[in-house]
């Protein structure tokens, strides 16, 4: 379900002649990822040119923002628009300086996104927000500190050519009621009345609300324009990236944790893995009384920004994928929960028993040849669900494919996958494992940044499954920039395994060969040769030529014929005779 929102705006002139205010928001449907944007504008009166500023400024803000890219984050979006509007009305201001009069306004306006706020304010309007019963002012004026100068402000749009502008952002709940005002409500109404209108609002009368609230303004003697804007949320869209990296950058660390102890409702049980950069704990659900494991970042990275983003990602990715796939066990991931008021920075996924395939390999648990193919069908048709989400995963190995006690293979951990939506920052912190990085990736990281995509993934199943049933990897170890591993083709398994079939050996050849052009393109390819087996066996791919293996060899191939060449001349220059 999408954001639902009952909103409700009302503005008057009040005694004055003109009003200079202006209110509006807007929720267009198909703009869900983008959220509700409201705005209250008090136009500031010097040459009747108040309500100018204030209605071109809301309008252009509600317009534009929809126009703003996704990967924006919302502060910024509102920053360079708000910016830009004020650009224009210093501009224009100066023109008509000469003729003594200006366009002027303050602003408040707010965004509702996934499951957070965020609030951007000038001047002296004001926001407030009733939750759990109390009224908070969200705002502060920006007026001259005196009593008899409160009436002038210190910030405004078009004031001077940069404007400072007051960001708030925070949690965004079911419930909760948004009451912006401009100086002619508030300045002679309190906060009790703007509390007792916003509860009036949850009964779903946003729009009652907000007449009311101007009415009550009018009555009780306000001698400017008066604007009210009311948004009570009834219910939360999807959560949105932005939610978890802000999570990740306003929440303390978790603490260090014990068998025993209670975080949020979850009680420990045991620590199952301590990196140096996480640390993973299981933990059961008091409420519920399921068993859950609990990733937070080692307190030695704790405060490391980059560290902070790339969980809060990894959240935001598992609770995607869990919202397009589904919840079902049967769709290849471990389903992130989101917490429910959480007091540190911590992510918690289910709990399914059972052993990774790195487990399986050290205890050396017999495979059939049937139940390997299995595994890899089931695991690359994960892939795939990942890869339609434009998500590579990046670290596809041993260690992070995990086979439940209720048969289902899992792709675990997502710390390091890439959705296009990670700062270039967090594309180079880690990197995945070597050994399982195709050749082209170190390559291109000697000329510059990788371009890493799903083949990347599929190759590194196919090591995987080269290592399952051989026991060796098809380069051997490989470490940073060890590029001559890559100068010889893999042996076909059934040398290393003998009850390979040959119509296997060509899907393992075809998944790790040297050149990408050979290899697989989609997950959905490599399924099909699996499902197919020896029914429409592929045909070998033959060997990668020498040159494609090692550039660089037609240079060596010259140099050992010029080095036989000069030595022959030598030879021939020093015995024999003329």
């Amino acid at each position: 379900m999408g954001l639902d929102v009952d909103i409700g705006w009302h503005s008057t002139a009040g005694p004055r002649k003109n009003n200079e205010d202006f209110a509006a928001a807007a929720a267009p449907r198909g703009e869900a990822t983008r959220g509700v944007i409201a705005a209250v504008a008090d136009g500031v009166s010097a040459g009747g040119r108040g309500r100018e500023a204030a209605q071109t400024t809301v309008v252009g803000l509600l317009q534009d923002y929809y126009g703003t890219p996704e990967t924006w984050e919302t502060s910024a979006a509102l920053d360079r628009l708000i910016g830009a509007q004020n650009g224009w009305l210093a501009a224009g201001n100066r023109h008509r300086s000469q003729e003594g009069g200006g366009a002027m306004t303050t602003l408040t306006a707010l965004v509702l996104r996934g499951h957070s706020y965020t609030l951007a304010h000038v001047g002296d309007s004001r926001a407030w927000l009733l939750r759990d019963g109390a009224c908070t002012q969200l705002t502060q004026d920006h007026v001259f500190d005196h009593p008899d100068q409160r009436s002038r402000l210190t910030r405004a749009l078009g004031l001077e050519d940069a404007v400072r502008i007051d960001y708030e952002q925070g949690e965004l709940r079911r419930g909760d009621v948004f009451v912006l005002t401009s100086d002619g409500v508030h300045g002679v109404l309190g906060r009790q009345h703007v509390a007792a209108y916003a509860r009036a609002a949850l009964q779903g009368a946003a729009q009652a609300a907000s007449e009311a609230l101007v009415r009550d303004a009018v009555d009780a003697g306000s001698r400017d324009d008066a604007s009210a804007l009311v948004i009570h949320v009834r219910e939360l869209a999807a959560a949105q990236l932005e939610d978890a990296l802000l999570r990740g950058r306003v929440l303390p660390a978790a603490p260090r944790l014990k068998p025993g102890d209670t975080l949020d409702g979850y009680v420990v049980e045991s620590l199952l893995a301590d990196t140096g950069l996480h640390r993973l704990y299981r933990a059961r659900d008091t409420a519920t009384g399921e068993p859950v494991a609990l990733k937070a970042l080692h307190e030695s990275r704790a405060s490391d920004p980059a560290e902070r983003a790339m969980l809060a990602h990894e959240a935001w990715l598992g609770l995607r994928l869990a919202e397009q796939t589904g919840a079902a066990t049967a769709s290849g991931f471990v389903r992130v929960r989101e917490p429910v008021e959480p007091s540190a920075f911590y992510v918690v996924f289910d709990w399914h028993d059972g052993r990774t395939l790195d487990q399986l390999i050290r205890e050396k648990q017999p495979f059939t040849i049937a139940q390997i193919s299995f595994a890899a069908r089931a695991v690359a048709r994960a892939l795939g669900r990942l890869h339609r989400q434009g998500v590579v995963h990046r670290d596809i190995k041993p260690g992070n494919l995990h086979l439940g006690e209720d048969g289902v293979w899992r792709v675990l951990d997502l710390g390091v996958a890439i959705s296009g939506r990670e700062s270039a920052e967090q594309r180079e912190l880690h990197a995945g494992t070597p050994s399982y990085m195709n050749p082209e990736q170190w390559e291109e990281r000697e000329g510059g940044a990788p371009a890493i995509g799903p083949a990347s993934d599929l190759y590194a199943l196919g090591a995987t499954l080269y290592q399952w049933l051989t026991g060796h990897l098809p380069y051997g170890e490989v470490e940073p920039y060890q590029l001559a591993r890559f100068r010889r083709d893999p042996r076909a398994p059934s040398r290393l395994r003998p009850d390979v079939p040959v119509w296997l050996d060509h899907v393992l050849l075809k998944a790790v060969a040297r050149d990408p052009r050979r290899r697989f393109e989609t997950a959905e390819e490599l399924v099909l040769a699996l499902e197919r087996g020896a029914s429409r066996p592929l045909a070998s791919a033959g060997g990668t030529p020498l040159l494609t293996r090692d550039p660089t060899a037609i240079w060596k191939v010259a140099l050992a014929v010029s080095a036989v060449l000069n030595l022959l001349l030598v030879f021939w220059l020093l015995f024999l005779p003329r």
